[in-house]
Order: C-alpha cells, then structure tokens, then sequence
C-alpha cells in the first residue's frame, strides 16, 4: 500500500477535532491535538485516542495514569493549531483550566470525557491511549470537524437533503 493512497483515502473521513491533555508528576502540563478519537466500549466505559510516538509528549502521555479528551466547538481551530505545533507553550494562551480530574480543560469544548489510563497498545508509528471514562462533559455546541485536511463543521439536519432514501446494508444482505 502506497503511504500517500492511503493519506489522500483517510482525508475523505472526516473525525472529531480534540485537545487531549494531561499533567505529569511535576505538574507540568502536556497537550496535543488529535482527529482519531472514538468510544471503544460502554461497559466498561472505554475511548481511545492515537498519539504518533515521535510527537514531544508521547512519553508524558505513556506514562500517565490520567488524561482528558477536550471536543473542540466549531470556531476553536486555533486551539487546534496551536495544539498541533511544536516548540511552542501550548497553554500560554490561558484557554485551558483546570476541569474535570484537574487536568486542563477548554470550558468551550462541546465535550470532554475524563479517562484514567486503561490500556497503550502499540499500533505501528503511533501509539492507542485506550482511556476508562471516569467523567465527562458536554454542551450543545456544534463540534470542530477535520475533512480533507481542513477544520469545518458538520452540515445541520435542515442542511442535508437526501435526493432518494439511503437503503441501510445488513452484513446479511452482502
């Protein structure tokens, strides 16, 4: 598999926008963006989010025993940007406090679920944070989306117009 068929297919997928954040044993705090956040399972209550293992917080994040998942509103990309960049205090904009667990939080996220460490599998160049949701939060904020290497947001229900009925697929009818 060509790496760039398979970069220019994932972008055609659109994901959640999140600032995934936690506070290692000297307090000082760690972030990082990410689109590959989704709920693993409800009993017991799991999430997962993806961290490429030469990102500068990788370590910070393995070897945390808590982290939270911060949603992003539609209008936060520049929280996301700043999230992504390196070299740079991501917390200096004073955009995050102390939130659910007492790890730093966008009080303008549509959501945020607060996870204890329950699992890391190894997954190639990048790392699953498998999380037990311990807390969450959640707004009715329209989410921050990422599709086709951009932020947008998704279309409202009055929005979308079906020209025919969508017929849904059974693995029985495959």
């Amino acid at each position: 598999m060509e790496r760039t068929a398979l970069t220019h297919a994932m972008a055609r997928v659109p994901g959640p926008v999140t600032v995934v954040t936690t506070v290692d044993g000297t307090g000082k705090r760690w972030g990082f963006t990410a689109n590959s956040f989704i709920s693993v399972s409800l009993d017991p209550p799991l999430v997962l989010v993806c961290l490429n293992k030469t990102a500068s917080t990788h370590e910070a994040f393995t070897s945390a025993d808590r982290f939270l998942v911060n949603v992003l509103a539609h209008g936060q990309d520049v929280v996301a940007r700043r999230f992504a960049r390196s070299g740079v205090d991501r917390f200096a904009a004073g955009d995050m406090a102390s939130c659910e667990l007492g790890l730093p939080g966008s009080h303008g996220a549509c959501a945020r679920v607060a996870c204890a460490m329950h699992s890391i599998v190894d997954a190639g160049d990048h790392s699953i944070l498998v999380g037990r949701v311990v807390d969450t939060y959640a707004v009715d904020r329209t989410p921050l989306v990422y599709y086709n290497r951009a932020f947008a947001h998704p279309a409202a229900a009055t929005e979308v117009r079906a020209e025919e009925p969508v017929k849904i697929l059974h693995l029985a009818d495959w």
